[in-house]
């Protein structure tokens, strides 16, 4: 089979989450052709998608050494590198893509990320403000402005900020669950799950929306429904940042378990 071909195969299988089998085809072109940038990319990818995240990581370095130019695969390593919480190096790649092309918000915005992340808030939305001065309607850099004012304290300026996010995007899972959050923050169980469910309704595998209802539906009393969103969540959230939450979520939902066996033994 030609290269092309088998290229195409494995790319197919990646789309399909066949990953493994995606991994084993570039794995072959490999062999048979030498490393190239465009295999090794979604080599990475496969292995990522299989939780090999620090051979992933590895693969992007040798990707990005190769082709610096590819901005592509240096978000994707710094963003990796992220969500393991390597911040340092994942900032040190974010910063050198802001040298290469000062142009590029998104790098504004997850350097603020990190800061955010570090409790640096200030900075944080230093960094999402230069990103917006570049990109007025980066709903990724205002989400990010949003959250900084609701880590701040200043609600009435987070909650306008996520609205301007659904003016220019309706469709933005992100800021309808932001706006779940406030609401929820401020005891207004009836417009969070409204939120939610929009948030929901745009990014039905938006896994944080389901955790903020399974409390919000906790909140109430009603744990059929909170058992629901909270194993709906454990189904959704796999990242590795989520590992601890996870656990937390898991106990409950045994304890709701628990809880509904007891109730049926009664009857």
């Amino acid at each position: 089979m030609m290269r092309d071909d088998l290229f195409r195969q494995g790319q197919n299988a990646l789309e399909s989450g066949e990953a493994q089998q995606a991994l084993e085809v570039f794995r072959k072109i490999e062999k048979e052709s030498g490393f190239s940038t465009d295999v090794g990319a979604l080599v990475a990818e496969a292995l990522e998608s299989l939780g090999r995240v620090k051979e992933a990581i590895e693969t992007l370095e040798k990707v990005v050494a190769a082709d610096p130019e590819d901005l592509d695969c240096r978000y994707a390593l710094g963003d990796l590198l992220f969500e393991q919480n390597n911040f340092d190096t994942a900032q040190q790649v974010y910063e050198s893509i802001i040298a290469d092309a000062p142009d590029e918000s998104d790098a504004w915005v997850s350097v603020g990320l990190i800061h955010f992340h570090q409790n640096r808030i200030d900075a944080a939305a230093d960094c999402y403000e230069k990103a917006l001065q570049l990109s007025p309607d980066s709903t990724f850099a205002l989400n990010s402005l949003g959250d900084a004012f609701f880590a701040r304290g200043e609600m009435e300026r987070a909650q306008s900020t996520f609205q301007d996010v659904i003016d220019l995007d309706p469709e933005d899972p992100q800021a309808h669950y932001n706006l779940a959050e406030i609401h929820y923050d401020n005891g207004d169980l009836e417009q969070a799950e409204l939120c939610c469910k929009k948030a929901l309704e745009c990014d039905p595998g938006f896994s944080y929306a389901y955790l903020t209802l399974g409390n919000l539906y906790l909140d109430r009393d009603d744990s059929e429904n909170a058992l629901h969103n909270f194993q709906e969540f454990l189904l959704h959230e796999n990242s590795p940042a989520a590992e601890d939450i996870r656990s937390e979520v898991a106990a409950v939902v045994d304890g709701l378990k628990e809880e509904q066996q007891g109730a049926k033994r009664k009857r």
